[in-house]
Protein backbone atom coordinates (compact mmCIF):
# COMPACT_ATOMS: atom_id res chain seq x y z
CA UNK A 1 0.00 0.00 0.00
CA UNK A 2 1.42 3.38 -0.96
CA UNK A 3 1.61 6.36 1.37
CA UNK A 4 -1.13 8.28 -0.44
CA UNK A 5 -3.62 5.42 0.01
CA UNK A 6 -2.71 5.17 3.70
CA UNK A 7 -3.44 8.88 3.98
CA UNK A 8 -6.81 8.49 2.27
CA UNK A 9 -7.77 5.61 4.57
CA UNK A 10 -6.84 7.79 7.54
CA UNK A 11 -9.20 10.49 6.19
CA UNK A 12 -12.02 7.94 6.03
CA UNK A 13 -11.38 6.69 9.58
CA UNK A 14 -13.54 9.36 11.22
CA UNK A 15 -13.20 10.31 14.87
CA UNK A 16 -16.37 9.70 16.88
CA UNK A 17 -16.85 12.65 19.24
CA UNK A 18 -20.35 11.87 20.52
CA UNK A 19 -23.22 9.47 19.85
CA UNK A 20 -23.93 9.72 16.09
CA UNK A 21 -21.50 12.64 15.69
CA UNK A 22 -18.19 12.24 13.87
CA UNK A 23 -15.33 14.51 12.90
CA UNK A 24 -13.18 14.36 9.77
CA UNK A 25 -10.23 16.29 8.40
CA UNK A 26 -9.31 17.13 4.81
CA UNK A 27 -6.41 16.61 2.48
CA UNK A 28 -4.76 19.25 0.33
CA UNK A 29 -6.50 20.01 -2.96
CA UNK A 30 -5.58 21.63 -6.27
CA UNK A 31 -8.49 24.02 -5.71
CA UNK A 32 -9.14 26.10 -2.54
CA UNK A 33 -12.02 23.91 -1.35
CA UNK A 34 -12.54 20.39 -0.08
CA UNK A 35 -12.80 17.76 -2.81
CA UNK A 36 -16.47 16.76 -3.08
CA UNK A 37 -15.71 13.04 -3.31
CA UNK A 38 -13.97 13.23 0.05
CA UNK A 39 -16.99 14.81 1.78
CA UNK A 40 -19.37 12.28 0.20
CA UNK A 41 -17.18 9.34 1.20
CA UNK A 42 -16.74 10.60 4.76
CA UNK A 43 -20.49 11.19 5.13
CA UNK A 44 -21.16 7.64 3.94
CA UNK A 45 -18.63 6.36 6.50
CA UNK A 46 -20.52 8.24 9.23
CA UNK A 47 -23.87 6.81 8.09
CA UNK A 48 -22.45 3.31 7.80
CA UNK A 49 -20.95 3.40 11.29
CA UNK A 50 -24.49 3.68 12.69
CA UNK A 51 -26.03 0.94 10.48
CA UNK A 52 -25.98 -2.80 11.22
CA UNK A 53 -22.93 -4.58 9.79
CA UNK A 54 -25.18 -7.10 8.01
CA UNK A 55 -26.76 -4.31 5.93
CA UNK A 56 -24.41 -2.98 3.23
CA UNK A 57 -25.11 0.36 1.55
CA UNK A 58 -27.34 0.14 -1.51
CA UNK A 59 -27.86 3.83 -2.36
CA UNK A 60 -26.98 7.41 -1.52
CA UNK A 61 -28.39 10.78 -2.56
CA UNK A 62 -26.48 13.96 -1.73
CA UNK A 63 -26.38 17.72 -2.22
CA UNK A 64 -23.29 19.91 -2.07
CA UNK A 65 -24.47 23.10 -0.34
CA UNK A 66 -21.33 25.20 0.26
CA UNK A 67 -17.63 24.91 -0.58
CA UNK A 68 -15.74 23.10 2.18
CA UNK A 69 -12.79 24.75 3.92
CA UNK A 70 -9.79 22.37 3.68
CA UNK A 71 -8.18 24.04 6.69
CA UNK A 72 -10.99 23.25 9.12
CA UNK A 73 -12.43 19.96 10.45
CA UNK A 74 -15.82 18.78 9.21
CA UNK A 75 -18.43 17.57 11.71
CA UNK A 76 -20.84 14.89 10.50
CA UNK A 77 -24.13 14.57 12.37
CA UNK A 78 -26.13 11.39 11.71
CA UNK A 79 -29.92 11.19 12.06
CA UNK A 80 -31.23 7.63 12.43
CA UNK A 81 -34.31 8.02 10.27
CA UNK A 82 -35.49 4.40 10.26
CA UNK A 83 -34.46 0.84 11.09
CA UNK A 84 -36.90 -1.50 9.37
CA UNK A 85 -36.95 -5.26 8.96
CA UNK A 86 -34.86 -5.12 5.77
CA UNK A 87 -33.79 -1.50 5.27
CA UNK A 88 -31.94 1.09 7.35
CA UNK A 89 -32.12 4.79 6.43
CA UNK A 90 -29.73 7.48 7.62
CA UNK A 91 -29.44 11.22 7.03
CA UNK A 92 -26.10 12.99 7.46
CA UNK A 93 -25.39 16.72 7.62
CA UNK A 94 -21.78 17.92 7.29
CA UNK A 95 -21.08 21.19 9.12
CA UNK A 96 -18.20 23.68 9.05
CA UNK A 97 -18.01 27.06 10.78
CA UNK A 98 -21.56 26.56 12.05
CA UNK A 99 -23.08 26.09 8.58
CA UNK A 100 -24.12 22.96 6.65
CA UNK A 101 -21.90 22.34 3.62
CA UNK A 102 -23.25 18.94 2.54
CA UNK A 103 -26.33 16.76 3.02
CA UNK A 104 -26.56 13.03 2.40
CA UNK A 105 -29.29 10.41 2.65
CA UNK A 106 -28.15 6.78 2.56
CA UNK A 107 -29.99 3.46 2.63
CA UNK A 108 -28.68 0.07 3.72
CA UNK A 109 -30.29 -3.31 3.06
CA UNK A 110 -30.02 -6.85 4.37
CA UNK A 111 -29.02 -9.15 1.49
CA UNK A 112 -31.89 -11.08 -0.08
CA UNK A 113 -32.49 -13.19 -3.18
CA UNK A 114 -34.48 -11.65 -6.04
CA UNK A 115 -34.89 -11.24 -9.79
CA UNK A 116 -31.57 -10.79 -11.61
CA UNK A 117 -30.67 -9.04 -14.87
CA UNK A 118 -28.22 -6.38 -16.04
CA UNK A 119 -27.15 -4.43 -19.10
CA UNK A 120 -24.20 -5.64 -21.14
CA UNK A 121 -20.77 -4.27 -20.24
CA UNK A 122 -19.37 -1.93 -22.92
CA UNK A 123 -16.15 -2.71 -24.73
CA UNK A 124 -12.98 -1.35 -23.17
CA UNK A 125 -9.27 -2.15 -23.48
CA UNK A 126 -7.38 -4.06 -20.80
CA UNK A 127 -6.43 -1.53 -18.09
CA UNK A 128 -2.91 -2.96 -17.88
CA UNK A 129 -2.31 -1.81 -21.48
CA UNK A 130 -3.14 1.84 -20.70
CA UNK A 131 -0.72 4.49 -19.40
CA UNK A 132 -0.86 5.47 -15.74
CA UNK A 133 -1.86 8.99 -14.76
CA UNK A 134 1.79 9.79 -14.02
CA UNK A 135 2.67 8.76 -17.58
CA UNK A 136 -0.32 10.32 -19.36
CA UNK A 137 -1.01 13.67 -17.65
CA UNK A 138 2.35 15.34 -18.46
CA UNK A 139 1.65 14.74 -22.17
CA UNK A 140 -1.37 17.08 -22.10
CA UNK A 141 -0.86 19.55 -19.22
CA UNK A 142 1.82 21.99 -18.04
CA UNK A 143 4.31 20.20 -15.80
CA UNK A 144 3.27 21.95 -12.57
CA UNK A 145 -0.46 21.22 -13.18
CA UNK A 146 0.20 17.59 -14.09
CA UNK A 147 2.35 17.14 -11.01
CA UNK A 148 -0.37 18.46 -8.70
CA UNK A 149 -3.04 16.29 -10.33
CA UNK A 150 -0.90 13.16 -10.09
CA UNK A 151 -0.18 13.92 -6.42
CA UNK A 152 -3.88 14.56 -5.65
CA UNK A 153 -4.86 11.22 -7.22
CA UNK A 154 -1.95 9.11 -6.00
CA UNK A 155 -4.14 6.97 -3.73
CA UNK A 156 -5.89 5.60 -6.82
CA UNK A 157 -4.54 4.02 -9.99
CA UNK A 158 -6.67 5.89 -12.56
CA UNK A 159 -6.22 5.12 -16.26
CA UNK A 160 -8.00 6.98 -19.07
CA UNK A 161 -9.15 4.92 -22.04
CA UNK A 162 -9.18 8.01 -24.30
CA UNK A 163 -7.51 11.41 -24.15
CA UNK A 164 -9.10 13.47 -21.32
CA UNK A 165 -10.78 16.82 -22.10
CA UNK A 166 -7.72 18.95 -21.45
CA UNK A 167 -5.88 16.98 -24.12
CA UNK A 168 -8.33 17.94 -26.88
CA UNK A 169 -9.21 21.57 -26.13
CA UNK A 170 -11.12 23.13 -29.02
CA UNK A 171 -12.09 19.75 -30.47
CA UNK A 172 -15.67 18.83 -29.46
CA UNK A 173 -16.38 15.11 -29.50
CA UNK A 174 -18.90 12.57 -28.29
CA UNK A 175 -19.75 13.33 -24.64
CA UNK A 176 -18.56 9.98 -23.35
CA UNK A 177 -15.46 8.89 -21.48
CA UNK A 178 -14.10 5.78 -19.81
CA UNK A 179 -11.54 5.29 -17.06
CA UNK A 180 -10.35 2.22 -15.24
CA UNK A 181 -9.57 2.65 -11.55
CA UNK A 182 -8.58 0.74 -8.42
CA UNK A 183 -7.09 1.61 -5.05
CA UNK A 184 -3.30 1.75 -5.11
CA UNK A 185 -2.95 -1.11 -2.64
CA UNK A 186 -4.77 -3.94 -0.90
CA UNK A 187 -7.82 -3.03 1.19
CA UNK A 188 -9.39 -4.78 4.18
CA UNK A 189 -12.43 -7.03 3.66
CA UNK A 190 -14.89 -4.33 4.70
CA UNK A 191 -17.79 -3.72 2.28
CA UNK A 192 -18.38 -0.19 3.62
CA UNK A 193 -14.76 0.75 2.92
CA UNK A 194 -15.00 -0.45 -0.69
CA UNK A 195 -18.20 1.50 -1.45
CA UNK A 196 -16.72 4.59 0.22
CA UNK A 197 -13.58 4.34 -1.95
CA UNK A 198 -15.78 4.08 -5.06
CA UNK A 199 -17.79 7.08 -3.84
CA UNK A 200 -14.58 9.07 -3.45
CA UNK A 201 -13.40 8.25 -6.99
CA UNK A 202 -16.84 8.76 -8.57
CA UNK A 203 -16.53 12.55 -8.19
CA UNK A 204 -13.17 12.78 -9.97
CA UNK A 205 -14.07 12.44 -13.65
CA UNK A 206 -17.84 12.24 -14.15
CA UNK A 207 -18.32 15.79 -15.42
CA UNK A 208 -15.47 15.36 -17.93
CA UNK A 209 -18.05 14.04 -20.39
CA UNK A 210 -19.83 17.42 -20.29
CA UNK A 211 -16.59 19.17 -21.25
CA UNK A 212 -15.92 16.80 -24.15
CA UNK A 213 -19.11 17.83 -25.94
CA UNK A 214 -17.88 21.43 -26.09
CA UNK A 215 -14.13 21.00 -26.58
CA UNK A 216 -13.42 22.51 -23.19
CA UNK A 217 -10.41 21.53 -21.10
CA UNK A 218 -12.11 22.25 -17.80
CA UNK A 219 -10.85 23.20 -14.37
CA UNK A 220 -7.40 21.78 -15.11
CA UNK A 221 -6.72 24.50 -17.72
CA UNK A 222 -9.08 27.18 -16.44
CA UNK A 223 -11.47 27.53 -19.39
CA UNK A 224 -14.54 26.62 -17.29
CA UNK A 225 -15.54 26.97 -13.65
CA UNK A 226 -17.13 23.87 -12.16
CA UNK A 227 -18.47 22.45 -8.91
CA UNK A 228 -20.59 19.45 -7.97
CA UNK A 229 -24.23 20.22 -7.11
CA UNK A 230 -25.75 16.84 -6.34
CA UNK A 231 -24.71 13.21 -6.50
CA UNK A 232 -26.55 9.89 -6.45
CA UNK A 233 -25.26 6.31 -6.43
CA UNK A 234 -26.88 2.88 -6.43
CA UNK A 235 -24.75 -0.09 -5.38
CA UNK A 236 -26.12 -3.10 -7.24
CA UNK A 237 -23.63 -5.89 -6.55
CA UNK A 238 -20.64 -6.45 -4.26
CA UNK A 239 -17.25 -5.36 -5.59
CA UNK A 240 -13.74 -4.65 -4.42
CA UNK A 241 -12.29 -1.18 -4.93
CA UNK A 242 -8.76 -2.63 -4.93
CA UNK A 243 -9.55 -4.56 -8.12
CA UNK A 244 -10.01 -2.98 -11.56
CA UNK A 245 -13.33 -1.20 -12.10
CA UNK A 246 -14.47 0.37 -15.38
CA UNK A 247 -16.13 3.79 -15.00
CA UNK A 248 -18.19 4.30 -18.18
CA UNK A 249 -19.45 7.91 -18.25
CA UNK A 250 -21.58 10.10 -20.52
CA UNK A 251 -23.41 13.40 -20.49
CA UNK A 252 -26.98 13.50 -21.89
CA UNK A 253 -27.43 17.25 -21.35
CA UNK A 254 -25.97 20.59 -20.34
CA UNK A 255 -27.93 23.83 -20.02
CA UNK A 256 -28.49 26.76 -17.69
CA UNK A 257 -24.91 26.74 -16.46
CA UNK A 258 -25.25 23.11 -15.35
CA UNK A 259 -24.08 19.82 -16.80
CA UNK A 260 -25.41 16.32 -16.15
CA UNK A 261 -23.26 13.22 -16.03
CA UNK A 262 -24.43 9.63 -15.74
CA UNK A 263 -22.30 6.52 -15.46
CA UNK A 264 -22.03 2.85 -14.68
CA UNK A 265 -19.21 1.11 -12.85
CA UNK A 266 -18.36 -2.44 -13.91
CA UNK A 267 -16.12 -5.11 -12.44
CA UNK A 268 -13.46 -6.44 -14.79
CA UNK A 269 -15.39 -9.71 -15.19
CA UNK A 270 -18.49 -7.85 -16.45
CA UNK A 271 -20.76 -7.42 -13.41
CA UNK A 272 -22.66 -4.12 -13.13
CA UNK A 273 -21.64 -2.87 -9.68
CA UNK A 274 -22.76 0.77 -9.43
CA UNK A 275 -24.87 3.39 -11.21
CA UNK A 276 -23.94 7.06 -10.71
CA UNK A 277 -25.68 10.32 -11.65
CA UNK A 278 -24.31 13.78 -10.91
CA UNK A 279 -25.13 17.36 -11.87
CA UNK A 280 -22.64 20.16 -11.54
CA UNK A 281 -22.13 23.82 -12.25
CA UNK A 282 -20.26 24.25 -15.55
CA UNK A 283 -19.73 27.91 -16.34
CA UNK A 284 -17.58 29.64 -18.92
CA UNK A 285 -15.71 32.52 -17.21
CA UNK A 286 -16.67 35.97 -18.46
Amino acid sequence: MNQALEGLLDLLDLEQIEEDIFRGVSRSSIVPRVFGGQVAAQALVAAGRTAPDVRPAHSLHAYFLRPGDPGAPIVYSVDRIRDGRSFTTRRVVAVQHGQPIFHLSASFQTYEEGLEHQAAMPDAPDPETLPTAAEMLPRHLPAHVAERLVEARAAVDLRYVDVPPWGTVGQPREPRSQVWFRANGKLADDSLLHVCLATYVSDMTLLDSVLLAHGRGGWAVGDVVGASLDHAMWFHRPFRADEWLLYDQESPSSSGGRGLGQARIWTQDGRLAVTVIQEGVVRVPR
